[in-house]
């Protein structure tokens, strides 16, 4: 074991599992109507809890139980086998399986996003839950785990090059929200300004504090990539929160606190793929292009085409990491068939699986609040719940 490489390790875990409690819950919070924040908040803790335990029970063994191409197995079922001596290359195994979790916690919680205002709380948890073990982790073993997407399998000795989650976090999160943004349809009311520009700006500069881990550990050491991708981390965000605000006065004439922060998260999430694998000069041109595709592609969702992703999961977590795994291809870093099959790969199986468990979580508790609840607010409606007392 290698202290020094488990300690950041440890610490990678903190940061990570601080981008979702607290950090997603206010950037998502305070996008919506103040009638729903309680909702918001109450769903991203629940499902965030949920995974964790299974991810322990059935997500860890799918994803990393073996290197079978397509499934990890059911060999590591409640981490069987897994002891205080197990390790994998200098890390201890349970350090591994923690960081590992937390994003398995993250990633569900992302897609979120397209259920607020308008979904019952029965099917966001039923939905994540089997999202969770039927599609991120399947994603997860192909990619990370030694299966058919990694190095040696079918795009030969160099596979799917994803550092840290653009395609296994970013794309899965995104083109699932579209789906189910196509079925669930738009919400009964539309174009409300979010409730809390304050508690946005919080929640991505928490998110964006996070993602160090969430880039820089996955390195899995204390080594010079490490600390590449915490630095490029950092510009790639700043560089695209920028280009967001420059572009968002051309196009409207303002420059918005929710904008900005929408734009850090782009950029984030553009730069994830590639974090471990470009410099500093790159970073910030991903960011920068970053900046300007995901607001345009919010635009062409919502005014071309009426497609209400309710807090764009698809247009900066989707749009953004497919942009960032095609740039390390564009740059030299990875193949282009590796990058784009992989891509369309875990499009195809994503889009596939998501209708089959929105259909069946739908026939099995129900998919949509009523129009009244809707209206009102899911706050007092379903959880008894207001978020702000402005009598007291």
């Amino acid at each position: 074991m290698n202290q020094a490489d488990t300690v950041w390790i440890l610490v990678a875990t903190a940061l990570v599992l601080f981008m979702t409690l607290p950090g997603l819950a206010l950037f998502y919070g305070g996008m919506v109507r103040a009638r729903n924040v309680m909702s918001v908040f109450l769903q991203c803790y629940a499902v965030a809890c949920l995974m964790a335990i299974l991810w322990y029970a059935a997500g860890y063994s799918i994803a990393f139980g073996n290197t079978d191409p397509y499934w990890g197995g059911i060999g590591k079922l409640f981490l069987q086998g897994v002891t205080l001596d197990s390790l994998l290359g200098a890390l201890p195994e349970m350090a591994f399986f923690s960081f590992q979790m937390t994003f398995a916690i993250i990633t569900p919680v992302i897609l979120l996003g397209v259920f607020a205002e308008r979904v019952k709380f029965g099917f966001v948890l039923l939905f994540s839950s089997l999202w969770m073990l039927l599609v991120y982790s399947p994603i997860v073993h192909w990619v990370w785990g030694g299966g058919f997407l990694s190095d040696g399998g079918i795009f030969g000795e160099t596979g799917v090059r994803d550092f840290a989650g653009g395609l296994v976090v970013h794309e899965a999160a995104g083109i699932s929200a579209l789906m189910v943004a196509l079925v669930v349809g738009p919400r009964t009311f539309r174009g409300h300004a979010p409730h809390n520009p304050g508690m946005v700006m919080i929640g991505a500069s928490m998110l964006w504090v996070g993602w160090l881990g969430f880039n820089g550990g996955s390195a899995l050491a204390v080594d010079a990539t490490a600390a590449m991708a915490l630095s490029v981390t950092v510009l790639a965000g700043a560089s695209a929160t920028v280009t967001w605000m420059f572009w968002e006065y051309i196009k409207t004439g303002q420059v918005t606190l929710v904008g900005m922060a929408t734009g850090t998260i782009a950029g984030l999430a553009s730069v994830t793929p590639a974090s471990g694998f470009v410099g500093p000069t790159y970073a910030i041109m991903i960011g920068v292009v970053a900046g300007i595709l995901c607001q345009e592609t919010i635009y062409f969702l919502r005014d071309k085409l009426g497609i209400d992703d309710t807090l764009d999961v698809f247009a900066v977590h989707g749009a953004g990491g497919m942009f960032g795994t095609m740039m390390l291809a564009a740059l030299g870093a990875a193949s282009w068939s590796a990058q784009l099959g992989g891509m369309a790969i875990i499009a195809g199986y994503t889009a596939g699986v998501t209708l089959i468990l929105v259909f069946f979580c739908k026939g099995v508790v129900g998919l949509r609040v009523d129009p009244d609840t809707e209206e009102t607010g899911l706050d007092i409606a379903v959880h008894n719940a207001r978020g702000y007392d402005l009598e007291s």
